[in-house]
């Protein structure tokens, strides 16, 4: 885990740690004041606060039975009150856990009209909890003062709502068009091997009117080219293909990334780019290359955008294991690694597509900080996958 994530994470903790202090805290004021005044009980403040701090405590594992339990707990205690003819009044910790679980459960629960009945349900377990009050002038004061701190976690909880869906809308529109680009390429990185495949079977048919005996090596010839048409469809997405041609990317050799790399050094940080030993144009299957082309373009354009001040930057692609399965690509720049840019699981867009797109493959992509102060883009693509029974090579069984 690099610096930042340390940081972030422990941001979080101890803001947790403050909200529930702050709970605890409220809850030790209603204790000490009605121990002092003797006008009302004890045990439904310290009952129903006490519940309330659990329910805020467990909300990111059981929101919603934590909070549904915590509402039956509130309305049942003022019930018993007004049966009983007792007095009381709701306690602070129980209004403010009320609150809490209102903008976490507006935030996080699903569906959204689940989130909405939560919040109603939250709102009248306040306004109910005015009645603990004896005198109506009370009663009425209290119920206005309690809907309006809710009016304010409710929209808190549906503008953290709002924000959220905007992500996962953003997130699917940026999904849906590399899947659309990756038919578009389907096409292109297909046709070829189509193509092999009619213009052999057509030369093997005149072979066999000619010398029969020579046929068994075209056929073979056609098999090897429908099974690596067949790997390249099932590498990527199986999407219909859109119906406008739109101008498809560079990168199906090594030359467009290092093409890629010289013109962004031009204008740009220093990129040093290593390419190992044993990776050549036919060593990468076409997929592959496409998408490690379009990972080193969105990193590179992730350098400009957001670390225009980094010293240089490192890429270099490596194969991995002996014959190498696996190849990887790794882009790494120095000098503004504390702009927090985005990670695998937010931030910005442009690597969500490009992850769509490795991940496709079979492969993996990370992005963030590393110990030396750098931040790293790599992204993990399989060659292939293991051998099907019969001898010849599946990449995606079944």
């Amino acid at each position: 885990m690099g610096e930042s994530h340390r940081v972030v994470h422990w941001i979080r903790r101890l803001s947790e740690i403050a909200l529930i202090g702050w709970l605890a805290l409220l809850l030790l004021i209603d204790v000490a004041v009605a121990m002092g005044l003797h006008t009302w009980p004890v045990w439904p403040n310290l009952l129903c606060g006490t519940v309330g701090v659990l329910a805020v405590l467990w909300r990111r594992t059981r929101l919603v039975s934590g909070f549904r339990a915590f509402l039956a707990l509130s309305f049942c205690v003022t019930l018993v009150i007004q049966v009983t003819g007792g007095d009381g009044r709701p306690g602070f910790a129980e209004i403010g856990a009320l609150l809490v679980l209102t903008v976490s459960g507006l935030r996080s629960i699903e569906p959204v009209r689940r989130a909405a009945l939560f919040s109603l349900a939250a709102m009248v377990v306040l306004e109910f909890s005015a009645w603990r009050l004896r005198l109506a002038p009370q009663i009425v004061a209290t119920a206005f003062a309690l809907f309006v701190p809710w009016a304010f976690a409710a929209g808190a909880g549906a503008y953290l709502r709002f924000q959220l869906e905007r992500r996962r809308e953003a997130v699917a529109a940026v999904r849906r068009s590399e899947r659309l680009e990756l038919a578009r390429e389907l096409h292109d990185l297909v046709a070829h091997h189509i193509t092999g495949i009619v213009v052999q079977a057509q030369a093997a048919r005149v072979v066999a009117e000619q010398k029969p005996d020579a046929v068994a090596p075209a056929l073979d010839a056609i098999a090897g080219a429908g099974v690596d048409a067949l790997t390249s469809m099932r590498r990527l997405v199986s999407v219909l293909r859109a119906e406008d041609e739109a101008a498809r990317s560079p990168g199906s050799t090594l030359r467009d990334m290092r093409l890629l790399v010289e013109r962004f050094s031009a204008g740009g940080p220093t990129v040093a780019f290593d390419i190992g030993a044993g990776i050549d144009d036919g060593t990468l299957p076409p997929e592959v290359l496409t998408t490690l082309h379009r990972v080193l373009q969105e990193s590179l354009t992730n350098v400009r955008r957001h670390a225009p001040d980094a010293g240089w930057v490192e890429a270099d692609l490596r194969p991995v294991g002996v014959p190498p399965g696996t190849v990887v690509l790794r882009v790494r720049n120095y000098g503004s690694a504390s702009d927090g840019r985005f990670s695998r699981l937010g931030g910005g867009f442009g690597l969500v597509g490009m992850a769509e797109r490795v991940e496709a493959l079979g492969g993996r992509l990370t992005a963030g900080p590393t110990p030396e102060g750098a931040w790293e883009v790599v992204a993990e693509c399989p060659l292939e996958r293991p051998a099907a029974a019969g001898g010849r090579r599946d990449p995606f069984p079944g």
